[in-house]
């Protein structure tokens, strides 16, 4: 027993060393998180009775009816889920075990009470696994405070999966683009649309089942603007110069063309994503950065002026092409402008764009033409809030796995470790369409035979 007596005081005395040791180390926005957690722990017992948030079970317990010798009434228990409660930076993660009539719908018509006893911004629950909700709650916003993201230069895990940063409540969320064929990006100058793509480019450059292409309308060359590094790792770059530009979205075309008839006999399956991105048949993203560029309706009757409205027109036709019929055969297109109202990209293109996002807009109706009629029914998401240079860097989107609109904090990643994984990673760089000819050899003949007579009818 004396032995026993010791081992349990020095596991106690231990727990409490590692506790205070965490807590010493730990920097100053977490010792308040370990703080608020420990009074959320505390004062659960109390709290969840106030709230409704507990049942009274009257039916008494075997053991408590075997204990009942007198014969009285026996009294009924009141149950109270169980919480468990972690931290971090933001404030608190609780778990808590769903009793009858204390579920998911209980929990969150209680969560504004809950944010003013534990004292936070915001509190959110959805259901974490059947029988247990989640509870989030944030002390601070995690939309005003600025992060930064540097890449490992490491193969990512998942091909077509896009981590875009933390939401409103410190929640990794990233967009899966498998099956996408295109995603619109829209926001004022200067408020994170280049930056997003920048961390596209920078976590997928080092998987060789990626190959890149850009059209960037912001510069005429491509040692200029945003891109200048990347050029290295992307198989095709051209500035806002239409010609080039409708050259490469030609060249893009009859990529899609020579896929969709070679699909079958290449990868044994109708749609490149039954069997995946890879070396010899890459996910291949194009980046049109600045799109109205390409799109713009030129109008005047002499000639210089004929030729870019025509030149515009079919790079619209082209770039249609691409996002309608590249999904199934890995092509995948990102368009990039301030405003995606029609004039910037033709609805025929943007409304098949299935994820879109936006960053800050100045007017309700550049709000709706990035994100859709429904933001009007979202206030506390719309774009238009977002014009304080604190949220630079922070964009809304309706996101794929909840309803409504959700605003995201993107981070942002320096620009001497985007030049290092582009150089780290330019010899991986290939035309796809040498790689298609380098696998059907002498039948890559028939798929352009195919490809005339496409084009002819």
């Amino acid at each position: 027993m004396p032995l026993f007596v010791v081992l349990v005081l020095a596991v106690i005395v231990g727990w409490a060393v590692w506790w205070v040791v965490r807590y010493l180390r730990a920097d100053t926005m977490t010792r308040q998180s370990i703080r608020q957690a420990v009074r959320v722990r505390w004062g659960w017992k109390r709290l969840a009775p106030m709230l409704k948030l507990s049942v009274t079970d009257k039916t008494p317990t075997a053991l408590a009816t075997l204990a009942n010798t007198n014969g009285k009434p026996i009294k009924p228990r009141i149950l109270i889920p169980a919480l468990r409660v972690t931290h971090d930076a933001y404030g608190v993660i609780a778990r808590a075990r769903c009793l009858p009539g204390v579920g998911l719908q209980q929990f969150q018509k209680a969560a504004p009470h809950l944010a003013d006893a534990w004292r936070c911004t915001r509190v959110a629950v959805t259901q974490d696994k059947p029988g247990q909700v989640l509870i989030r709650g944030v002390r601070l916003d995690p939309l005003k405070f600025p992060t930064e993201h540097q890449p490992t230069g490491d193969v990512p895990d998942e091909t077509a999966r896009w981590d875009l940063g933390v939401d409103e409540y410190a929640q990794p969320v990233s967009v899966d683009l498998t099956q996408v064929p295109g995603v619109t990006v829209a926001g004022l100058p200067g408020y994170g649309k280049t930056s997003l793509v920048n961390r596209l480019l920078s976590d997928w450059a080092p998987s060789p089942a990626v190959q890149f292409a850009c059209a960037d309308g912001k510069v005429s060359a491509a040692y200029e603007g945003d891109y200048a590094d990347w050029v290295q790792r992307m198989f095709a770059f051209v500035g806002d110069d239409l010609e080039e530009a409708n050259k490469l979205f030609r060249h893009l075309v009859e990529l899609r063309r020579a896929r969709s008839a070679s699909v079958r006999s290449v990868l044994g399956v109708k749609s490149m994503w039954d069997v995946g991105p890879s070396d010899r048949w890459p996910l291949v993203v194009l980046i049109i950065d600045e799109a109205h560029t390409y799109f713009r309706d030129h109008k005047g009757s002499d000639p210089r002026t004929k030729k870019l409205a025509a030149l515009a027109a079919e790079n619209a036709r082209l770039v249609e092409d691409l996002v309608k019929k590249g999904r199934s055969v890995g092509l995948l297109v990102i368009l990039t402008t301030q405003k995606s109202t029609g004039d910037a990209i033709p609805t025929f293109i943007r409304d098949v764009c299935p994820v879109g996002l936006s960053f800050a807009q100045k007017t309700a109706e550049a709000a709706v033409a990035a994100l859709g009629e429904e933001i009007r029914e979202w206030p506390d998401a719309n774009p238009i809030n977002l014009q304080d240079p604190t949220y630079v860097g922070v964009a809304s989107m309706n996101h794929q796995s909840q309803p409504g609109f959700t605003r995201i904090r993107t981070p942002y990643v320096p620009d001497a470790d985007a030049a290092r994984i582009a150089e780290e990673t330019a010899s991986l760089t290939a035309d796809p369409y040498a790689l298609l000819e380098a696998v059907l050899g002498p039948r890559m003949g028939d798929v352009d035979l195919i490809k005339a007579d496409t084009e002819a009818a």
